[in-house]
């Protein structure tokens, strides 16, 4: 189909173009033109041989006229990078530390394992942790207590922290805890304390059942599967029900609806996901449940699903922008719309069969359903460009007819694929088509095609958050859905130092504005930014589009600081009734910062020095590296246990005060093969955990961090504390992990690295270490040698941390935890505190 063209053309702005090649060039790429190119190279590479020639020259066409690929695939597709194209995904996690639960859910350090190799590759991960039982039930194989959700969430949080230090992307994850788990309170509360999950948003998956008993102030029940521990039972009017779930709580639904109400107006999490919605709404709802979205929450998708996300830059099909200005009406052109988004199918389906997937589970998903997510950016600045204002109803009306025309021409584009690809394999009309699914509601002459040709795709369309994509290709349009935030601000950006400088930038449709002679110091009334407009302005246009996405919408409901809170609540009531999938919102505080400022900072910018600890490394060098191996035993619940830890160091040279300084950093922790037992996935996350935070420069932390990581199989006895008697006690911690990094700790002490307290030594201290410290003395270690020192219980390095041979196994201990031994042996005896497992007596009384 012929489109119309635009003659209109601009110029991007510089940071526009500094950002595209910063972020998305590959070799001698030097213009946006480089990179389509080479994106439509790679992508139909999916294609057979005979039509690749033909269907690049569509791409290529369609990316130079509007079409673009999310982030993951703009950057690397074509290039040869091991990265995947898909930005995010959704995975499970269950009830059990390893292996598989009951339900076929991978266990926690399986999950996390599996979380760290996708972030490793550049995807985000969304997670539903509702599955792990909650705090204080009872654990059978170690007749423990569990210790809730929130505390393993600790442990994935530090875990996407070091892939984050690793390289320039930031790992993104979302955590969805159900509205009737027993720990439901504490992960709304969880980030109310400063620096805990910074790298998670978090949601609260809402059932229609809730929001029911919200409205009519009925009591709420808080519920799991596993059974409360004999203890919790004992404190409590604990009981189960006729469907087999333990009652842990009851709770006015109203009282915890203000709760998550309250902690989002506060500190703007958790969001809200209407869970009950998603699934209503979903094609597949016949084969599969929705439990969590991706993390900006656009995509509610099953285990394994994926994010494969294309935007069409919307600004690029109005034809004679403001128009008005010379007395004329512009005008938007449809059918290049029904064109460009019919071809953005084909792109990303042969997206899902060129990509490298993390995991087989995921290519998997993705191969049964092919999920896509063809949105629109530029929304906002469109609706400028044609005279017309985003909070109005001619507005609303035509993101309307966008949304639809959108819709109708993916369906139909997606059937003549199949009919040329054949459906996807799970496809099933009766289930597909039953009422109430969103395919149920399209046009009858699509449901018809569908019926007779199958569809290639079991959705389509997502509004997705496009930030840099529309400021690196689009000269930065307004983003996504979302009106422009204003018309020139102040970006913050983080130089390859690491240093943060701001720079002016400017909308895009102001930009236009001002070429075409429009005075921008007297602007129309229908240029209205994102905080010019009512709350209630921005729920509007969410729920004028949702109807025609099959999936979700990613957008930011901005309310100003001093909105009041009754009318903030009420909000989130109207996107219910409105049909809207879920709810974020922002209001700004003391707490919360921002990319965005709408005027310059103060000029505070120096001369950077370069700490040679805070240097990131990219990956590991070549070649053999000097390496220490030590030996590490200690007593669990099942017994002695013990394995061989290595750890590589490189010398680093930065500048601290003016002056260059080198250092040795460590760089790589692992465990040599053959000794890897049942414990073999929370090790190895483990070890690729501290790798990537010691390449990152925050390994000090992220130990800190895996000390306090708890767990429900009864605590482990590692090494030795002094009393304040001056007595040397054995010393317990919460976990295995826990005590890794205690013996990690302990290396890194004794070669100089950390002090006493597992505290980073600075740099300016280390560099005066003599070379080879850190080592053991430049020794170089070669993979047959640690092999040989695994399969050996002779010849350990110094320094060894090991728990003495002749002691009892540790038993089940039951009371609080000792303030000197670490142990969960406090019982009251004698009117005192006692410890069972120190002799440390405390307060009496």
């Amino acid at each position: 189909m012929a489109t119309i063209e635009s003659e209109f053309q601009i110029a991007p702005q510089k940071f526009s173009t500094d950002v595209l090649l910063e972020k998305y060039a590959k070799g001698d790429e030097r213009t946006a033109d480089d990179i389509y190119r080479r994106v439509a190279r790679g992508v139909a590479m999916a294609e057979p041989q005979a039509l690749r020639a033909e269907i690049e020259a569509r791409f290529v066409d369609n990316l130079r006229h509007g079409a673009l690929g999310a982030g993951r695939i703009m950057s690397a597709a074509g290039s040869g990078i091991a990265a995947t194209l898909i930005n995010c995904f959704v995975q499970p996690v269950g009830d059990c530390i390893q292996g598989l639960d009951d339900r076929g859910l991978p266990g926690i350090y399986v999950a996390l394992l599996q979380a760290a190799e996708t972030m490793r590759r550049g995807g985000g991960v969304g997670y539903n942790f509702s599955a792990i039982r909650p705090r204080g039930a009872y654990v059978h194989s170690t007749g423990s207590s569990a210790s809730g959700p929130c505390s393993y969430i600790d442990v994935f949080d530090a875990s996407c922290r070091t892939v984050e230090s690793a390289g320039s992307r930031r790992g993104a994850q979302m955590a969805v805890l159900d509205c009737d788990h027993p720990d439901l309170l504490e992960f709304i509360e969880a980030k109310h304390s400063k620096g805990r999950w910074n790298n998670f948003n978090i949601s609260v998956a809402v059932t229609d059942a809730f929001m029911q008993a919200v409205e009519a102030d009925l009591p709420w029940q808080l519920v799991h599967r596993a059974e409360p521990s004999p203890a919790l039972r004992a404190a409590g009017d604990l009981h189960q029900r006729e469907d087999g779930l333990w009652v842990y709580a009851e709770k006015s639904a109203r009282a915890i609806w203000d709760m998550i109400m309250r902690s989002t107006y506060d500190v703007a999490e958790p969001g809200v996901v209407f869970i009950s919605r998603m699934n209503e709404d979903n094609n597949l709802r016949a084969i599969e449940t929705i439990r969590a979205t991706n993390p900006c929450g656009e995509q509610p998708l099953p285990a394994y699903g994926c994010c494969n996300l294309g935007p069409l830059n919307l600004t690029r099909f109005v034809l004679d922008p403001f128009a008005k200005l010379q007395g004329g009406e512009s005008t938007f052109d449809w059918d290049g719309l029904v064109a460009r988004t019919r071809t953005q199918v084909r792109f990303l389906d042969d997206v899902l069969d060129i990509t490298l997937w993390p995991l087989p589970e995921q290519r998997a998903e993705a191969d049964a359903k092919r999920r896509i997510g063809i949105g629109f950016t530029g929304l906002g600045d469109t609706l400028v460009m044609l005279g017309l204002r985003y909070n109005s109803p001619e507005g609303r009306e035509f993101a309307t007819r966008v949304a639809r025309v959108m819709r109708d021409a993916a369906y139909r584009a997606s059937v003549e694929l199949a009919r040329e690809r054949g459906a996807f394999p799970l496809f099933n009309a009766e289930q597909y088509l039953a009422e109430g699914t969103f395919a149920s509601r399209l046009p009858d002459d699509i449901k018809d095609a569908i019926r007779r040709d199958g569809i290639r795709n079991s959705h389509l369309l997502s509004i997705a958050p496009t930030g840099t994509v529309s400021l690196a290709f689009a000269d930065n349009a307004s983003n996504g859905i979302e009106p422009a935030f204003s018309w020139t601000y102040q970006r913050t950006k983080v130089m390859a130092d690491g240093s943060k400088q701001s720079f002016a930038v400017e909308d895009y449709a102001y930009r236009v504005y001002r070429e075409l002679g429009g005075d921008v110091d007297a602007l129309p009334d229908y240029f209205v930014s994102a905080l010019e407009m009512s709350a209630h302005d921005h729920l509007q246009m969410m729920a004028a589009v949702q109807p025609y996405v099959d999936t979700s919408i990613s957008k930011t409901v901005n309310v100003p600081a001093d909105y009041p809170f009754n009318d903030f609540e009420s909000l989130y009531f109207d996107a219910w009734q409105s049909g809207l999938k879920g709810l974020a919102t922002y209001r700004p505080n003391e707490t919360l910062g921002a990319v965005l400022h709408a005027t310059a900072p103060e000029d505070t910018l120096a001369e950077a020095d370069f700490d040679p600890l805070r240097i990131a490394i990219d990956h590991r060098p070549k070649g053999e590296l000097p390496a220490i191996i030590e030996k590490v035993e200690y007593l669990t619940q099942l017994g002695k246990k013990s394995l061989y830890v290595a750890v590589s160091f490189m010398e680093v040279t930065g500048r601290v005060g003016g002056e260059e300084v080198t250092i040795e950093r460590p760089i790589e922790f692992f465990i040599p093969v053959g000794q890897r037992d049942e414990s073999q996935q929370w090790i190895t996350a483990t070890m690729r955990s501290l790798s990537l935070a010691a390449r990152g420069g925050f390994v000090a932390r992220n130990l800190q961090d895996m000390r306090k990581v708890s767990w429900d199989r009864g605590q482990v006895r590692l090494g030795e504390t002094q009393r304040l008697d001056g007595r040397r006690i054995p010393l317990w911690h919460d976990s295995e992990v826990a005590a890794l990094a205690y013996a990690i700790q302990q290396i890194l002490h004794r070669r100089g690295f950390l002090d006493a307290e597992g505290n980073q030594v600075p740099s300016r201290l280390l560099a005066r270490l003599p070379r080879g410290t850190m080592a053991g003395h430049g020794t170089t270690m070669h993979a047959a040698d640690f092999e040989t020192a695994a399969s050996s219980d002779t010849g350990t390095a110094e320094g060894t941390a090991t728990a003495s041979a002749g002691t009892p196994e540790p038993r089940t201990m039951f009371g609080r935890k000792c303030g000197s031994c670490g142990a969960n042996a406090v019982i009251r005896k004698d009117g005192c505190d006692f410890c069972t497992a120190c002799g440390e007596i405390g307060s009496c009384g």
